[in-house]
């Protein structure tokens, strides 16, 4: 099948890729002339693995292309992605400006009937808005299909190649047929197509982040009971885990969620409510817990060290918002690192993948670490704020050695406060037992 995608962002670039994968012919479309010169020569934007690979295939073999030109893929197309931003408004409703104006500029040019899917995550009711702006540009036949992406980043590839489920919504059997059969590859292990209509669909991919957001909240809370009341939050959640009806994902606490879905879907299923005059109030509180919970390692510093911490160096593990990808935005480490610098530290860092992207955004304010180990030297505290592999077992005698005092704060919860004892660490968890030495 012919496709374009446009917009090469981290949706875009992750789906036309796996298309080109399947065998389909695609064109990825972006007005970013050097991110489409990058791309084609072999520059990734992102950091995500296994995607670099299957771009740098499927461009050889010719069934992945990259350009400026939108009216040449859409006239070589039969299926539109918009994949475009929805980027937050300030009352916390999604910015549609960059869809509506992708849907217009779809509609000016293409010959014929075309299929437009909309894979950006859109509020309900924004299939309406496209059909009602195709309708307006071309007298030409087309169908719209709200096909919303369940990708979660450092496993985007894996979950578009092997999807839990693809989620269709159109009132149009012609274009679901199609649509069914360019998904037909990716669901060959049974794993189900859901049909539904729009609004249905642009609804479920709100809902999911949101319930997914609340999980988190909910567990953060819990551990933050159990610090006050002497439990275990480790032994807690592998016990309400056990539980089917309730499962163990998105049961580990931590310092708050961050990202580029969790936050914005939670606040545009807020405002989406507030249009239906309708008050979300368990949605706020989990964004009010959220915020706070990124907070707390800050405040687990302050209660150690004092509110003044001129003259005190501290180490950061893990700038991304979660492991396996560079990406920070509304990371928890950002929260942290300012509250600290704010106070007066002196702050070193280290993240497998994120150094370009956090030196974005701190410019000159902290030191840079390519090791984890190299962040060490004189350091009053380690703080763990994203939980990568390479963390899970460190050198414990070479981290004393380095550090001034061997104090660690751990957001992820990677250690057992038993062998933090045994390495002679004081160790602040969450929710669990401290260990002071």
């Amino acid at each position: 099948m012919k496709l374009c995608v446009i917009g090469t962002g981290y949706v875009g670039l992750v789906s036309g890729t796996c298309f080109a994968e399947g065998g389909n012919d695609v064109i990825c479309v972006d007005i970013d002339e050097q991110k489409i010169a990058d791309l084609r020569n072999g520059k990734i934007p992102i950091y995500e693995p296994g995607l670099e690979e299957l771009i740098r295939r499927n461009v050889n073999d010719g069934r992945l292309r990259f350009t400026t030109d939108l009216s040449m893929a859409v006239k070589d197309s039969l299926v539109c992605f918009i994949a475009v931003g929805t980027p937050q408004d300030d009352d916390g409703s999604a910015d549609l400006s960059m869809v509506l104006k992708a849907t217009s500029d779809i509609a000016k040019v293409m010959p014929g009937y075309r299929i437009v899917v909309l894979k950006s995550t859109v509020p309900v009711g924004t299939a309406d808005k496209v059909r009602a702006a195709m309708s307006a540009n071309t007298t030409h036949p087309f169908d719209v299909v709200s096909n919303p992406e369940f990708l979660k980043e450092g496993a985007a590839v894996e979950d578009f190649m092997k999807p839990d489920r693809v989620v269709l919504g159109s009132n149009s059997e012609h274009a679901l047929s199609l649509m069914k059969e360019l998904y037909a590859p990716f669901v060959r292990t049974e794993n189900p197509i859901l049909v539904m209509d729009n609004r249905s669909a642009e609804m479920t991919k709100y809902a999911a982040n949101a319930f997914l957001a609340t999980r988190i909240s909910f567990i953060n809370q819990v551990a933050n009971l159990c610090e006050k009341a002497g439990a275990d939050v480790s032994d807690v959640r592998r016990g309400i885990g056990s539980d089917r009806r309730i499962g163990h994902y998105f049961l580990f606490p931590g310092v708050g969620y961050g990202g580029s879905c969790f936050p914005k879907d939670v606040r545009a299923v807020i405002r989406t409510a507030e249009e239906f005059q309708m008050d979300f109030s368990l949605l706020k509180e989990v964004e009010v817990i959220n915020e706070k919970q990124k907070e707390l390692l800050v405040n687990k510093v302050f209660a150690r060290f004092g509110k003044e911490l001129r003259g005190k160096k501290f180490a950061v593990w893990g700038l991304a918002f979660k492991p396996r990808t560079d990406d920070m935005r509304e990371a928890p480490s950002l929260v942290i690192i300012e509250a600290l610098l704010k106070a007066g530290a002196e702050i070193a860092v280290h993240d497998p993948e994120a150094l370009t992207r956090a030196r974005e955004v701190l410019g000159d304010r902290v030191s840079y670490h390519r090791g984890n180990y190299d962040a060490l030297p004189g350091a009053d505290a380690l703080l763990i704020v994203t939980e990568w592999n390479e963390f899970r077992r460190p050198d414990f005698a070479r981290m004393r050695e380095l550090m001034k005092t061997p104090i660690i704060f751990d957001g992820r919860n990677l250690y057992e406060p038993a062998q933090m004892k045994q390495e002679k660490f004081t160790y602040y968890p969450i929710g669990r037992l401290m260990v002071e030495q």
